[in-house]
């Protein structure tokens, strides 16, 4: 599929830099999802992230919604670790394995869950600086 995406991406722009007498670039961006993954991957074992704390960190203020879709779409779980991104209530959330999953992973990694909901939350949350 990236592969695909990436070949299609650069006979776009080429036909974009013929129409419009440019030269062409192959330089491709970043999408979001990829923009999200890169964030996750910053977030440590035994620690937590609200979803609008990935959301400011990859650059789009309010698209807490679209952090979760690209947790939600992440192939490189648990590497990539979309399972330690909550709500900023404290709740766990969901979880594409299923909020059962998403749990027992956070709890193996010392974070307590009591009702789907943080009970160390302050302790546990990673503050938006070390996201930089």
């Amino acid at each position: 599929n990236y592969f695909f995406y990436f070949f299609t991406e650069i006979h776009i722009r080429e036909f974009e830099s013929k129409c419009l007498k440019q030269k062409p670039t192959t330089t491709i961006s970043m999408s979001f999802n990829e923009k999200v993954w890169k964030v996750l991957k910053k977030i440590p074992k035994g620690k937590i992230a609200t979803y609008g704390q990935i959301a400011r960190a990859s650059g789009s203020q309010l698209a807490a919604r679209a952090v979760g879709n690209a947790c939600n779409k992440n192939p490189f779980s648990p590497k990539v670790p979309c399972h330690r991104v909550i709500s900023s209530s404290g709740h766990i959330g969901g979880y594409a394995q299923g909020t059962q999953k998403k749990k027992k992973l956070l709890e193996r990694e010392g974070i307590k869950v009591k009702n789907n909901k943080i009970v160390n939350f302050k302790q546990v949350i990673v503050k938006q600086s070390e996201f930089v």
